[in-house]
C-alpha cells in the first residue's frame, strides 16, 4: 500500500470541508481512480469534473499518472478565473496528432450557419532553408489559461457560438499539423474574424516555442519576434 496525502483547494476544499488528507491506496492506483473515489467520498465535490487538474509533488500530472508511497497528490480546480463562458470550447496541448475533423465536430452547433478552421502545417521550405521537423515546447500551465482567455475575449468581440483550440507540441513533421482553431457563429463574417483575432493573438501571448530543424542546422524561431522591442540604450 501507498500512503498518499491529498490536497484539495479553493472550491474543492470548500466542498470537501477539508483541505488535505492522508489516505492509503493499493500500489498502482491511478490519480483519476483516487479523484472518482473521492467523488464517492464526498459527493459535493461531483460539480467540478471537467475542470480538476491533478499534481504529484508540484508538478502537472496526467489522471492515469499513478503516485507512489508518500507523494503528495493535489487536486487543483481552474486557475484562469471562473467557469469559462458557454461559447469556449474544448482547448487543449498535446504530442498526439490534432485532429481536425474532431475539432469542427466540437464547435457545430444547430444555431451555427458557418463554422471557420484556421489549421497550421509544417512547410518544407523557411527562409531559404530545407526544413526537416519543427519542435514545439510549451510552458503548459500558463498556455493553456493565456488560450482560454484569448478564446473568451474572441466570444466578447464576436457574436459566435463555440471555439476550439489545439496545439500540438514535440516534434512535428513536415505537412503535419502543428495548431488548430475552428469557430463557429451564426454567420460567416464573425466567425472569419474570430478564428483570424485567435491565432494572431496565439501567436503574439501564447508561451509555445518553435525549434526549426533544417539541413545544416537547427534555430529556434520567433522567440525575439513574440515581444514587444525593449528602449536600445545608446
Amino acid at each position: 500500500m501507498n500512503r498518499l496525502t491529498l490536497k484539495l483547494f479553493a472550491t474543492l476544499r470548500e466542498r470537501a470541508r477539508t483541505a488535505e488528507l492522508s489516505r492509503e491506496f493499493p500500489a498502482g492506483t491511478t490519480v483519476g481512480e483516487i479523484w472518482r473515489g473521492l467523488l464517492q467520498e464526498f459527493p459535493a465535490l461531483g460539480g467540478h469534473h471537467d475542470g480538476v487538474a491533478f499534481a504529484v509533488n508540484h508538478e502537472y500530472v496526467k489522471e492515469d499518472y499513478r503516485p507512489t508511497d508518500r507523494d503528495e497528490v493535489a487536486f487543483i480546480p481552474p486557475v484562469s478565473g471562473g467557469i469559462d463562458p458557454p461559447w469556449v470550447g474544448p482547448i487543449g496541448i498535446g504530442r498526439h496528432t490534432v485532429d481536425v475533423a474532431a475539432l469542427e465536430r466540437a464547435v457545430a452547433h444547430p444555431a451555427a450557419g458557418a463554422i471557420v478552421t484556421f489549421v497550421g502545417t509544417t512547410r518544407r521550405d523557411n527562409a531559404g532553408r530545407n526544413v526537416l521537423r519543427l519542435e514545439y515546447e510549451a510552458y503548459e500551465p500558463m498556455a493553456l489559461a493565456e488560450m482560454r482567455k484569448l478564446a473568451r475575449e474572441a466570444g466578447e468581440r464576436w457574436s459566435i457560438v463555440r471555439i476550439a483550440i489545439q496545439h500540438r507540441i514535440g516534434f512535428v513533421d513536415i505537412g503535419e499539423t502543428s495548431v488548430a482553431v475552428a469557430v463557429s457563429a451564426a454567420h460567416r463574417a464573425e466567425a472569419f474574424e474570430a478564428c483570424r483575432f485567435a491565432i494572431d493573438r496565439l501567436k503574439e501571448v501564447v508561451p509555445i516555442w518553435k525549434k526549426e530543424y533544417f539541413v545544416g542546422g537547427e534555430v529556434w524561431i520567433g522567440c525575439q519576434t513574440s515581444h514587444p522591442d525593449l528602449p536600445h540604450h545608446h
